[in-house]
Parts: structure tokens; C-alpha cells; sequence
């Protein structure tokens, strides 16, 4: 049976779709509606030409879209996922002028996967499971960012009229905090308030620490920097509103940390993660999303190492040598994996010493720890593919068994 090259050029509202045959013939062009009768004109122009599902590969830039909802549930198993940056250096290949459309970028797809499948691996969605993980991971990364970002705005707007604010009940780091200023938006109000009326607001708020209460009102209605009245009216109701927000916020990640625990618990790759130095109630499910179930998928250490942008580009050619920061890659594997390494230097002897060995070498910690963390992602890798938890002392084993004496 031969086999057809389907590209697609994906968008919010139509997909320009083009068919390649093995030789390069240009089979069909579509412009597809973003619709269910969009997707089943695709089919049928598929069935029109006699191209049954597992005749054809189906490249397109993202896996994010219903397209590629679509294609698994009709029985389009081998799709491709092409990265945009890929698609882009490409297209010097077929002029060098670099003008493209919608549809010049469909038809590179197609004969990408035509001349350098070998390069890409088949998309698969993974059990539901690593799904859900996947996006409580992806949930909770977005709150956390959200959460920051109004705290610190909040922060800059107490600082503007109500400073005293900050300082009660831990600087914004409690739900309470957050509650107080809802409650007593302003200083006007915070003076007026008297011991018992504080300790019933506590109360109310199941706080647990009753003798702080009569410093905290003291520090409330002592003597300081006063705001005027207009510039009071003027802050206040936004200053409850972020608390309100930031609290929701705070509230929403507790509630999806709780979620990703119970559906981590259920993976059977589990306990690999869960095993890590330093990986924490998050990092350990995180990076199982990342790595996924498809072992496949990265059939090297340094596969993974890309994706996360812990190893470096080298440049070479003749005697000019140049190593750079590694920009293309997932940023969020990349944070996430730096925060594994910083994590297990308190957890592991041997990532302690290998940072302390490398940091005088590297420009910042940053850097340091992304080398720990390339490191790091070598033995997670190996882990994954043997299917072992981690045993620090079978790798200071390995590692002085692989490792050569200077001489």
C-alpha cells in the first residue's frame, strides 16, 4: 500500500491541508473550515482518493487543536508533530526568498515527513491518566504565576496607602492576611478596631495563634505614615478585590495540588519519580508528565536533555567553536527540572558535590544548577527506560565504576 504525506497548516479558523504522494507529486490542496464539516470534508476527500487511515502520515505544528482530537478517533494513528521552529528553518529549502502562505506551509509539512521522517517521532496522547496529570501540572503552573502576579500588585497597593496591612498576620503569606484586608480595607478601619473585635475575626478564620493578636493590633494603631483620605478612597476597593482574587487563586492551587497527588499515586510509573531527590509533592508528578509513558519517544538521554534545555548548542566548524544557551526548548520542563536539581542538593550527597564542583565554572547558580539538573536528567532517563527507582548508593557504585583514575 503506498503511503500518502499529509500536511497541515493549523489556525483557529480553517487548516490549508495538502497531499504529497512518495514521489513528491503534488496529490490535492484544501482550505478546511474549523468545523465538524470542515474535519469530515477531510475524510472525505481521503476516502475520495482511496487513502484509508493507515495509509496516511499526517504532520502538523501542535497537538493543542480538536484536528488532532479528530484524526485519533477516526483511526489516523501516525501523526506527526512538527515543531513551528523546524517548519520555519525549512522553508530556504523550496526558495530562497522566504515568502510562504498558509498553503506553502502545508505542502512543506507534507514533504518534510516525506524526506526526513526518520527525524520525527509519532504522536500519541498517552494514556487518560498521564493526561490528567499533564494538565493539573499545566493548572497549577498558570495559578502559580497568577497568584504572584496579584500578590505582588496587592503588595504595591498597600504599600501606596496602607503599609501597616502588610505586616499583619505574616506579609500576604496567609489565608488570614488575605481575609483582614477584605474585611478592613483601610487604616481608618484597622484603628477602629478593639481586641475583641480582632480575636472574633480570628476566630471566625480558625486562627490558631491567639497571643500574637494583641501585637498585631498594636502595630495596626500605633503612630505611622498616614495616606490622605482621597488617596485612601481611591485604593481601597481595589486592594479588596486582589486579596479576594489572590486568595481564590491560592485556594484553586491547593485544591489542584490535592488532585495531581491522588491521580500520581494511580500511575504506575509512579514510584520512579516519586523516588528523586528532592522532587517534591509537584516536581514529581511534573516530570513524569513531561517524560510521559512513550518510551520511544526518547530513545536517548540527550533527547530529553534537549527538550528540557539543560545541554548547551554547540556551534563547530574548522577551529571556531562556540557553546550557547539552548533557547528552543520547553520552558516549563526547564524551569521545572532547575528546581529539581536546586531541591536535591539538600537531599543527595552526591548532587551536592557535583554542584559545589561545577559552580566555580559556571557565570551564576542558575547555571550551575541547570548542569545539575542535564546530569540529573541522564540517570532520570535511564530510571525510566530500566524501570528502577533511585538508589543513591548503586549510582556513587556506577558512577566510580564508569568513572577513569587521573593519573
Amino acid at each position: 500500500m503506498n503511503r500518502v504525506y499529509i500536511g497541515i497548516d493549523w489556525s483557529e479558523r480553517k487548516h490549508d491541508v495538502a497531499f504529497v504522494n512518495p514521489a513528491g507529486g503534488h496529490i490535492a490542496t484544501l482550505t478546511l473550515p474549523h468545523s465538524l464539516d470542515g474535519f469530515r470534508q477531510f475524510e472525505a476527500t481521503c476516502q475520495k482518493l482511496g487513502l484509508p487511515p493507515e495509509a496516511c502520515l499526517v504532520g502538523m505544528e501542535t497537538a493543542h487543536n480538536l484536528f488532532i482530537d479528530f484524526l485519533w478517533s477516526r483511526a489516523y494513528s501516525e501523526v506527526y508533530i512538527i515543531p513551528p521552529s523546524v517548519v520555519k528553518s525549512s522553508r530556504g529549502r523550496y526558495g530562497p526568498s522566504g515568502a510562504h502562505t498558509d498553503k506553502t506551509d502545508a505542502l512543506l509539512i507534507a514533504n518534510l515527513l516525506r524526506t526526513d521522517l526518520a527525524r520525527f517521532h509519532p504522536w500519541h496522547p498517552g494514556s487518560l491518566l498521564t493526561r490528567q496529570i499533564r494538565a493539573q501540572v499545566s493548572l497549577i503552573t498558570y495559578l502559580t504565576r497568577k497568584g504572584i502576579s496579584a500578590a505582588n500588585r496587592l503588595r504595591a497597593v498597600l504599600l501606596r496607602y496602607y503599609p501597616a496591612a502588610l505586616e499583619t498576620f505574616g506579609h500576604l503569606r496567609s489565608q488570614i492576611a488575605l481575609e483582614f484586608i477584605q474585611a478592613f480595607p483601610s487604616p481608618q478601619a484597622a484603628q477602629a478596631l478593639t481586641l475583641d473585635e480582632l480575636k472574633a475575626f480570628a476566630a471566625a478564620q480558625g486562627y490558631t495563634r491567639p497571643r500574637r493578636l494583641p501585637g498585631y493590633l498594636a502595630a495596626l494603631q500605633a503612630p505611622q505614615l498616614q495616606a490622605t483620605p482621597e488617596t485612601v478612597l481611591i485604593y481601597q476597593e481595589e486592594a479588596a478585590l486582589l486579596a479576594a482574587h489572590t486568595l481564590s487563586l491560592r485556594i484553586a492551587k491547593s485544591n489542584a495540588l490535592r488532585k495531581l497527588s491522588k491521580l500520581f499515586d494511580q500511575h504506575p510509573d509512579a514510584p520512579i519519580f516519586a523516588s528523586l531527590p528532592g522532587a517534591a509533592d509537584f516536581l514529581a508528578p511534573a516530570l513524569l508528565g513531561f517524560f510521559g509513558e512513550d518510551r520511544e519517544r526518547f530513545p536517548t538521554a540527550r533527547s530529553i536533555q534537549c527538550l528540557a534545555g539543560t545541554c548547551p548548542v554547540t556551534e563547530q566548524s574548522g577551529k571556531r567553536r562556540i557553546v550557547k544557551f539552548r533557547y528552543a526548548c520547553d520552558h516549563d520542563f526547564r524551569t521545572v527540572a532547575q528546581q529539581w536539581a536546586k531541591g536535591s542538593l539538600s537531599q543527595s550527597t552526591w548532587a551536592n558535590a557535583y554542584w559545589h564542583q561545577v559552580r566555580p565554572h559556571c557565570r551564576t547558580n542558575s547555571h550551575a544548577y541547570r548542569c545539575l539538573a542535564n546530569r540529573w536528567l541522564a540517570v532520570l532517563w535511564k530510571m525510566w527506560h530500566t524501570r528502577q527507582t533511585y538508589d543513591e548508593a548503586y549510582h556513587l557504585q556506577q558512577r566510580a565504576k564508569h568513572t577513569k583514575p587521573r593519573n
